[in-house]
């Protein structure tokens, strides 16, 4: 029976990349996964993620990785990595459903001296009081009979600077000999490991990072709409300001946050904050700030719209991206869903341009998908630019669009085209 270094359970935007480099450190890497579709392409060299193309998965098989769905590979693994997601419920609250199922299915296989790790983002507090309690109904103790750690994921898809590698690890375990086993683990495959006191510690600082993110986002949202009734150009003012080498960081307003970080994680925080019995009212903020983004950024168009003496029914309205990020295919709590919600429902006929989605449906409706940059924008009334890929040639958008409403700050504003 083949015996494997490491399991990774999840194979999605997180476990990929970790299996990727792991296999590319020579470990003996697993991948378990739920979802037969994706074991299958794995396995055929077929990738649907956006930073690993199907060469990178050809040498990943053949240094030895495999994708199951049997979970018997957790009893021949010195480490496991719990990759699974961890999105919110209708009340915003955490769902840890998928992160219980997974530490059960530890649980059931779980041998002496393995090292377990979580990387799904969560409230602080999770791996101690959630995780380690299910491991141990193995029988097992942790810290003396396996480790036990937690280890914040930095993936940041499409970055094509910063990748596992050299972005800097965070770990904290259980005890002290789960962080040194943890840190050690690492070590193999990472360029910097950042050991800190604990697992609780471990999980706000990934709650801290993204919250601070959502925080200054809010901030110039916010900004982005009293600028533009006082005739400020916000865009112009973020550019001057960042030009001070010290206590400013750039954050640029948009149609709204997407991803599973930005929407999710400072939900999480708030969540716990509010268990000892008072919101987080910065955070609470600035979630109802960045929520609303999607309709202001609909009232703008009926603004460019009413302008032109035209209403929004029966407009021809084209959505020029639709991910949450440029040049990639991640629609992860995509801002243009919530957008394309709210014109379907004042009557705009909706079309959409996007190199990376080939189909796309808002509430069960297919969204027709225009192929010909030239040729939508000359046909729409009004043109959304909801995401800045590289393949869109701005000069065309701006020669050929009869109203453009720009969310990115990256077409020169006009009699045509509105900035947001």
């Amino acid at each position: 029976m083949t015996a494997f270094d490491l399991t990774i359970i999840g194979l999605g935007y997180v476990g990929m990349p970790l299996a990727k480099e792991a296999t590319a450190a020579g470990l003996r890497v697993a991948g378990l996964d739920v979802d037969p579709r994706k074991v299958d392409a794995l396995n055929a060299g077929r990738s649907y993620i956006d930073d690993l193309t199907d060469a990178d998965l050809d040498a990943m098989l053949a240094g030895g990785f495999t994708a199951t769905l049997d979970a018997s590979v957790l009893a021949r693994s010195g480490a496991i990595v719990i990759c699974v997601p961890t999105p919110l419920d209708d009340d915003h609250r955490p769902d840890l459903s998928a992160v219980e199922g997974a530490t059960e299915t530890v649980a059931g296989h779980l041998q002496a001296g393995t090292l377990v790790v979580l990387e799904s983002t969560t409230w602080p507090g999770t791996t101690d009081e959630v995780a380690r309690p299910i491991l141990e109904k193995s029988g097992l103790v942790a810290g003396t009979d396996f480790h036990l750690a937690f280890s914040p994921e930095r993936i940041d898809p499409g970055n094509s600077k910063f990748g596992l590698r050299n972005t800097p690890k965070v770990v904290g375990g259980y005890t002290t000999a789960c962080k040194e086993r943890a840190s050690a683990f690492y070590s193999q495959f990472v360029e910097r490991v950042v050991p800190v006191s604990g697992t609780r510690e471990a999980e706000m600082a990934k709650l801290l990072e993204n919250t601070y993110r959502h925080v200054n986002i809010a901030l110039v949202n916010e900004m982005a709409i009293f600028c533009d009734e006082l005739g400020v150009n916000l865009w112009e003012a973020i550019e001057a300001a960042s030009t001070k080498p010290f206590g400013f960081q750039k954050f640029l307003p948009g149609p709204g946050v997407g991803g599973h970080c930005i929407p999710v994680d400072p939900s999480y925080l708030s969540y716990t904050v509010r268990k000892l019995g008072y919101p987080f009212r910065f955070v609470e903020l600035a979630q109802e700030i960045n929520e609303r983004m999607p309709s202001y950024v609909v009232a703008r168009v009926q603004r460019l719209l009413n302008r032109a003496r035209k209403p929004v029914n029966g407009s021809r309205v084209l959505l020029l991206g639709v991910t949450y990020k440029p040049d990639i295919a991640d629609e992860r709590e995509t801002p243009a869903i919530p957008v394309a919600e709210a014109l379907l429902e004042l009557g705009a006929e909706l079309v959409f341009c996007d190199p990376y989605v080939k189909e796309w449906s808002v509430e069960g409706t297919a969204v027709p998908r225009e192929d010909d940059l030239a040729t939508a924008v000359a046909e729409a009334d009004v043109t959304v630019l909801l995401q800045q890929h590289s393949a869109f040639d701005l000069d065309v958008v701006e020669d050929r669009a009869r109203l453009v409403l720009d969310t990115r700050g990256v077409l020169s504003p006009s009699d045509r085209v509105e900035r947001l």
